[in-house]
């Protein structure tokens, strides 16, 4: 999944004008963007704590909060997009989270 362009699509209310993108050039590093909306998200809602510490309940609960969220990866053998949902992000972020820890 490394190289793979990757596009963000959520929305983050029922209200359709708050639907967004956001695109990455790796599986990785959109993993990485949504945890930093989370974390900004953080901060905004805690701007006095100085550090601030979540785990992956926190993170779901989220991602689960948004209206829609879902990914476009790019695959170079077809030459197209595939979509994946809400859980293959969830399942992703896991795993990317699970390999920063080991590193």
């Amino acid at each position: 999944m490394a190289n793979r362009h990757t596009i963000i699509l959520m929305q983050t209310a029922q209200n359709r004008s708050t639907r967004t993108f956001m695109d990455f050039d790796s599986v990785s590093q959109a993993m990485d963007g949504i945890c930093g909306l989370y974390e900004r998200k953080l901060k905004e809602l805690n701007p006095a704590l100085r550090n601030i510490t979540y785990d992956i309940a926190d993170l779901y609960n989220f991602i689960d909060g948004l209206a829609d969220l879902s990914a476009l990866v790019y695959d170079h053998s077809i030459q197209a997009y595939l979509p994946y949902d809400r859980q293959w992000i969830k399942h992703r972020i896991f795993q990317h989270l699970k390999k920063l820890a080991a590193q």
